[in-house]
């Protein structure tokens, strides 16, 4: 059984999909966020005269992300069936979305339209002349009537039922609770540096946003902004401490990982931490536990699952989402000086040599 399991590849294939649905994502999450920033509303529709720009922004953000359970459908169908999976993972995608069975929904029916598509693909036989209306035709019509009446009649009801135990169950947290749910998630968010595990965390915490639970989401996101960051500000740390903890190639590094913290993008920070791989993961877990459980006990609550610093706006309190990012910063910029070990000067010195340009053998023709 479970190799069986394995073979169908369920985390491979939600892995694929959240790349997919990550760009998406992005441009939604800048989009509503600098519309938010400049006043700007989300609105159900655009009515000629009757909008700003910041209006339009908003709303395009908006319309985006609330289609998400369509897009991780259409991802995970078009992972396991390939392009005849696109059109009934969508279609299906839009039927969750439309009965409320937000983004799990999403996830089931991308899994139901992938492997029904499979399914008749491999076992529906047709005259020759029909084979080229199996990918365009047959496989959607048949695929989208099934999935869709099975998304509707079966597992509709299950999914808005486990969908509002979970949402009441983090509604009513406790203090201590709020703290160790966002410390588990600071840590799990960035022990991998945007990795699957990250991506995991994402797809669980993105779900939760779904159903207006935004706390979660923010904490991942803002351990995701901070940790780049306070990376950089260890070096001035550790310069305190008469301490060297980078070499010259990732001082360089940092050059470019610090500005990419402040748009969410942790991976700038990949090529420092694979040099001292166990004390840097260490010492993001610590700030990111921080972060997040900051986050959550202060009830920060940004309203879009991306954007960095420019994700403060769209928050009830901006403050809050401020005073995280600051903590987060602090933790690990102390930790990875703390925990990182004395680079040699001679260390610190080397330069990164490139190979000098020959033109003598360079012949124009």
């Amino acid at each position: 059984m479970m190799n069986g399991i394995k073979k169908l590849n369920l985390k491979g294939h939600l892995l694929t999909a959240i790349s997919y649905l990550i760009p998406v994502v992005c441009g939604a999450g800048f989009l509503i966020a600098i519309g938010m920033a400049f006043g700007g509303t989300s609105q159900d529709a655009i009515v000629q005269g009757k909008f700003s720009i910041w209006d339009a922004l908003a709303t395009m953000g908006g319309a985006t992300l609330g289609l998400l359970p369509a897009v991780i459908s259409t991802g995970i169908s078009a992972s396991i069936a390939g392009k005849p999976g696109i059109a009934p993972g969508f279609i299906i995608g839009l039927t969750a979305h439309a009965i409320g069975a937000g983004f799990i929904g999403g996830i089931l029916g991308g899994y139901i339209a992938g492997y029904l598509a499979v399914a008749i693909l491999k076992h529906l036989k047709v005259p020759k002349w029909a084979k080229g209306l199996m990918p365009t035709l047959i496989i959607p019509f048949l695929t989208s009537i099934i999935g869709g009446l099975i998304m509707v009649y079966i597992i509709g009801i299950p999914i808005a039922a486990f969908t509002s135990l979970l949402t009441h169950a983090l509604n009513t947290l406790g203090s201590s609770s709020k703290l160790l749910f966002g410390g588990i998630i600071g840590v799990l968010s960035i022990v991998d540096f945007g990795g699957p595990i990250n991506k995991t965390v994402f797809a669980f915490v993105l779900t939760l946003q779904a159903e207006k639970i935004n706390g979660p989401i923010t904490a991942l996101q803002l351990v995701n902004t901070a940790t780049p960051i306070g990376f950089g500000l260890a070096y001035f740390i550790a310069k305190v401490f008469r301490k060297n903890i980078y070499t010259t190639v990732e001082i360089e590094a940092l050059k470019s990982a610090v500005p990419m913290g402040f748009i969410n993008i942790v991976e700038g920070v990949i090529p420092i931490v694979m040099n001292d791989i166990v004390r840097c993961i260490t010492a993001a877990a610590i700030g990111g536990a921080a972060g997040a459980a900051t986050t959550m006990m202060l009830g920060a609550d940004a309203k879009v699952p991306f954007g960095g610093i420019l994700m403060l706006p769209t928050m009830t309190h901006p403050w809050t989402g401020a005073v995280a990012i600051l903590v987060n910063v602090l933790v690990t910029a102390f930790a990875v000086t703390l925990l990182k070990k004395n680079v040699s000067q001679e260390d610190v010195q080397v330069e990164v040599e490139e190979d000098d340009i020959d033109l003598d053998n360079i012949e124009i023709i």
